[in-house]
């Protein structure tokens, strides 16, 4: 299968192979640095160091533990779905994508690329785009955008805002997957309690994000993807 952004981004796997884990060990204290820089009125309490490397954590140890009980089992696949009007080749390398012109309530999603059989993906490719908290896209910059790559145990980290609705679809979040020469999957992530939910024509269950409230005014939701690793 061709995918435009992911044949710029194949390059950057072999070269990145010997530093994947030590990226993937500073995702957090890159999310610390970054919540030291937010504005106080675009994202009020947000990322307070302490509660969220805590929440971090825990949806990783609880991701690990899942992992662990499921190699060796066959997994479904993630279901595929429509990539969308606004997609946009050449997104950042990077895993947040808030920054000081972002609003909304923060969003930690934690979780890992696993193969049918269970077995974590290392260097797949994960990149995400989606609406702001108003229910608009940036499709002249790459204002939440931005791609990654899981790290030696298939783990990726995004740190994010919650989308805002727009018309005739529920909250989501669209996102790639492939493993290093697998085929692409394209899909969507959804919001578990949305009233659109149901009358969104293209709104899958086996897709909605696991959300918790970290009672600080941030939320954190874990997903793992299943992909054919080819």
């Amino acid at each position: 299968m061709t995918f435009t952004q992911s044949s710029n981004h194949i390059v950057k796997r072999a070269t990145r192979r010997g530093g994947i884990v030590r990226f993937g060990l500073g995702l957090v204290a890159a999310g610390g640095i970054l919540a030291a820089s937010l504005a106080p009125g675009v994202l009020a309490q947000a990322l307070q160091p302490q509660s969220s490397v805590g929440t971090i954590a825990a949806t990783t140890s609880a991701v690990s533990t899942t992992a662990q009980m499921t190699v060796g089992t066959t997994q479904t696949l993630t279901v595929a779905q429509t990539e969308g009007p606004y997609f946009k080749t050449n997104s950042p390398e990077r895993t947040s994508l808030v920054d000081e012109t972002v609003q909304g309530t923060v969003l930690t999603i934690t979780g890992q690329v696993l193969a049918a059989d269970g077995t974590p993906v290392a260097n797949a490719l994960v990149d995400f785009w989606q609406a702001n908290a108003s229910g608009a896209y940036d499709n002249s910059g790459y204002n939440l955008r931005g791609h990654q790559y899981t790290d030696a145990n298939g783990y990726y980290t995004l740190t994010t805002v919650v989308p805002g609705l727009y018309p005739g679809r529920t909250r989501h979040i669209h996102v790639k997957v492939q493993a290093p020469n697998g085929p692409l999957l394209t899909t969507q992530l959804y919001f578990p309690g949305e009233a659109r939910n149901a009358t969104d024509g293209i709104f899958d269950p086996s897709l909605v994000l696991n959300v918790t409230d970290n009672g600080d005014g941030t939320q954190a939701a874990t997903f793992n993807f299943i992909v054919n690793a080819g």
